[in-house]
């Protein structure tokens, strides 16, 4: 079981950080270099990987050119990435203390560092994808060392960030993004976001029907 569980994590790890990535600052070449020469990441982006400008670019030129143009357009200026937009009446970002997600962060002592990312609040899409990458890694964590209660635990917060806070607006604003994307790029990468946030909450539905236990999990996935 624990195998199947570790495997399921480091798939879980892996795209949590991919997406956030993308969302929370330009592409730079070592980021891009990636995607292209790793098969499993590429098939992410089967419109990228048909894309007629990546076949006749250098990386360089591409996030020059393209890419760069297209992040500033969907994340900083045509489009507003922060939850605070969607969910307020008055459609105000919420930039302060009084942010509720920051306080959430907060009380998790994770660290929201605004200066070295191109966000403005803690609850820009990029930043909650983060959060729940880093709450991935405990959880893992914590099943390497046989602490299923602890790691139940914490996906229960995977389980309540997502449904209160991610699947209140994100899916709403990767739509957005979907349609907006100038570049191949950015219109996989929203589609990506959006089929995994969908998919990963279902998984963690599951845990949820199951008490967050892991071994009721795979008696149930093994028809036992």
């Amino acid at each position: 079981m624990q195998d199947n569980l570790l495997t399921e994590q480091s798939a879980r790890i892996n795209i949590y950080a991919l997406i956030s990535r993308i969302m929370m600052n330009e592409v730079d070449e070592k980021l891009l270099e990636l995607i292209i020469n790793d098969e499993n990441i590429l098939s992410f982006f089967p419109e990228f990987f048909k894309w007629d400008k990546r076949q006749g670019m250098s990386n360089k030129d591409l996030i020059e050119q393209y890419l760069n143009v297209d992040f500033t357009n969907l994340f900083l200026l045509h489009m507003i990435p922060y939850e605070s937009f969607y969910r307020r009446e008055d459609q105000q970002m919420e930039t302060g203390g009084d942010n509720p997600v920051q306080t959430l962060y907060n009380s998790f002592d994770f660290r929201v560092e605004l200066d070295e990312a191109r966000v403005m609040a803690a609850d820009h899409i990029g930043v909650e994808l983060e959060f729940m990458y880093k709450l991935c890694e405990s959880e893992s964590k914590a099943l390497v060392d046989g602490e299923y209660k602890i790691a139940g635990e914490i996906a229960e917060i995977e389980y309540n960030f997502l449904k209160n806070h991610i699947l209140e607006w994100a899916p709403i604003f990767l739509l957005n993004m979907k349609s907006e994307a100038g570049t191949a790029l950015y219109h996989d990468a929203a589609d990506l976001a959006l089929e995994f946030i969908l998919s990963d909450f279902e998984y963690l539905s599951q845990l949820k029907e199951n008490s967050f236990s892991y071994e009721k999990l795979g008696r149930k996935n093994n028809g036992h």
